[in-house]
C-alpha cells in the first residue's frame, strides 16, 4: 500500500532536487510513474538532475527563499503541467552560524530552509486543499531541529521552525481536508547529501545514503506516519529516543540549556544513556 497521492500521472513537485534527498526523491516518484518537477537554485546541476531522472521530469530553476519565485512556480506548473498531487520541500542549506556570528550566514540559511517550507505550503497547499484529489505534502526537518546540537544554531533554528510549521500543517489539513491532505515531517539523521560533500570527500562510514532516507519516508508514508524518523549507521532509535527525552526533561527539571553539552551535567547525562 502506499499514500493515494502517489499514483501514475499524478504530479510532483520537489524542491532541492538537483542533488541528494531531493533527487532521491524524485527517481522514487518517477519510478512510480508520477510527472516529478524538480527544482533548484542552481540551474546547471537541475538540468542534469532532470536528465538523469528521464521520463516526464521537468526541471524549473527556483530560488525558494524568494517569496515571489515560489508563487510563480506553483502558477508555472499549475498552468503548463497539472495540479500538483505530492509536495516536498526539500531545499536545504547550512553553515550559518551561531547565536552571535555571520548574520548574512542566517539570512541565508532562515529564508532557505524555513522561509522556503513555508512559501512552498502557502504557494502550493490551498490548491491541493481546493482540489476533491488526494494529496501529500512532505516538508525535509532535521534531527537537529529537535536535539538542538551546539554549532550551526542558523540551521537548529531553521529546522525546529519547519518541525513546528509541519506539525501545525498537519492539524490545519485533517481539520480542512479528513485526511484527504496530509502533511509528514521528514527527519534525516547523517545523511551523505550535497552539503556533507563540502566536508567529505567520500561518504563516511556512518552516514545513510539519500536513497536510505527516501526508503523510511516511503515506507512511513505508506503507514500513515507523520515523524518520518531515519537514524543512520552510529546512531539507533533507542539512542536518538533517549536524547530526545534529555532534551525534554532540561524543561521539566529546570537544568540549564543544552544540559546534555553543559560540564556540570555530563556525568547525569551519561548514567541517562547508560540506562537505554
Amino acid at each position: 500500500m502506499t499514500h493515494p497521492a502517489i499514483s501514475p500521472g499524478n504530479v510532483a513537485v520537489i524542491t532541492g532536487a538537483a542533488d541528494g534527498i531531493g533527487l532521491a526523491a524524485a527517481h522514487r516518484f518517477a519510478a512510480r510513474g508520477l510527472t516529478v518537477i524538480l527544482s533548484d537554485r542552481d540551474a546547471d546541476k537541475l538540468l542534469a538532475a532532470r536528465d538523469a531522472v528521464g521520463g516526464n521530469a521537468v526541471a524549473i530553476a527556483t530560488d525558494v527563499s524568494d517569496r515571489s519565485a515560489a508563487n510563480a512556480l506553483a502558477a508555472q506548473v499549475a498552468e503548463e503541467i497539472g495540479p500538483v498531487s505530492v509536495l516536498m520541500n526539500n531545499a536545504g542549506t547550512g553553515r550559518g552560524g551561531n547565536a552571535l556570528a555571520n548574520p548574512e550566514g542566517w539570512d541565508r540559511v532562515i529564508g532557505t530552509n524555513l522561509m522556503g517550507v513555508i512559501y512552498g505550503v502557502q504557494a502550493f497547499a490551498p490548491a491541493m486543499v481546493a482540489s476533491s484529489a488526494p494529496g501529500l505534502i512532505i516538508n525535509t526537518g532535521s534531527k537537529q531541529g529537535i536535539t538542538q546540537p551546539p554549532g550551526d544554531t542558523a540551521y537548529n533554528v531553521s529546522k525546529s521552525g519547519v518541525k513546528s510549521l509541519t506539525e501545525g500543517l498537519a492539524h490545519t489539513l485533517r481539520e480542512e481536508t479528513k485526511g484527504r491532505v496530509s502533511a509528514h515531517l521528514l527527519i534525516p539523521g547523517f545523511t551523505y547529501t550535497g552539503m556533507m560533500k563540502a566536508h567529505f570527500a567520500e561518504k563516511p562510514a556512518a552516514a545513510w545514503t539519500p536513497d536510505e532516507v527516501v526508503d523510511v519516508m516511503m515506507d512511513g508514508v505508506a503507514r500513515g506516519d507523520f515523524y518520518l524518523w531515519c537514524i543512520d549507521n552510529e546512531t539507533t532509535r533507542e539512542v536518538d529516543n533517549a536524547r530526545i527525552l534529555w532534551n525534554a526533561t532540561d524543561i521539566t527539571e529546570n537544568r540549564p540549556a543544552l544540559s546534555r553539552w553543559h560540564a556540570d551535567y555530563k556525568d547525569d547525562f551519561a548514567q541517562w544513556m547508560a540506562k537505554i
